[in-house]
């Protein structure tokens, strides 16, 4: 990757976003390409907490595992993304594991080497708060579906939540850009995959949902959303 293309893609992200060229530059400077073949981890929960990383193509996914082996995933993450958000003020070890889930160019910034360049630039320590705000206000969104919404709701909370997330426009309504299976579904809200799937056949059965000839979910957004309520 070239050192216009990692200047590029850090432009994409959110927190760089408004910054010139020379404010660029100490960024760029710092910033490690690196390739990642599918199924293959960038980082695994308990590992040191020592760099973040940006996306610039291909997707990542974030998930937690329990004492028991259980999983939960917490997100999917594609181009232009950031992770772990909380990397720059968090010292210790990674929170969840990252899996690649195809082929993914990465750029990798150390945070230490990070951390002296937002001392020298203090608007990006606040650009950065607003991102994690962002993150703590979907958070609690979150909590809030599992406190006051049963099951049924949470499913299609979820799909409506990964239409903005991972999805795109299409004539339906949302198309995902991503395969998910019931299992992902269910370990994305903390149920089975029987409930995920009876549900899926009920909206589909319904009309609010399908999928393409590729096997990606076409989602009618809006009956989805009048559904709930």
């Amino acid at each position: 990757m070239h050192i216009s293309q990692i200047r590029q893609q850090l432009k994409e992200v959110p927190i760089f976003k408004e910054l010139s060229a020379d404010e660029m530059d100490p960024i760029v400077e710092i910033a490690q390409p690196r390739f990642f073949k599918n199924k293959m981890y960038a980082f695994m929960q308990g590992d040191p907490l020592d760099r973040v990383f940006f996306i610039y193509s291909g997707k990542v996914k974030i998930y937690k595992t329990d004492s028991s082996g259980r999983e939960q995933i917490v997100s999917v993450l594609e181009s232009g993304e950031m992770f772990p958000h909380a990397g720059f003020f968090r010292k210790g070890q990674y929170p969840a594991h990252a899996e690649i889930m195809e082929d993914t160019q990465m750029i990798i910034v150390p945070i230490s080497k990070f951390e002296e360049i937002l001392v020298a630039y203090p608007e990006l320590s606040i650009k950065l708060f607003r991102v994690l705000g962002e993150k703590i206000v979907d958070l609690q969104a979150r909590l809030e579906e599992q406190i006051l919404h049963n099951t049924y709701e949470q499913i299609i909370m979820l799909l409506l939540r990964l239409c903005k997330t991972n999805g795109e426009k299409s004539e339906q309504g949302f198309k995902l850009t991503t395969h998910f299976t019931n299992k992902e579904f269910a370990n994305m809200i903390g149920t089975s995959r029987e409930t995920v799937s009876r549900t899926i056949n009920h909206l589909k059965k319904k009309d609010y949902l399908s999928l393409d000839s590729d096997g990606y979910y076409l989602i009618d957004h809006e009956k989805l959303h009048q559904e709930l309520f």
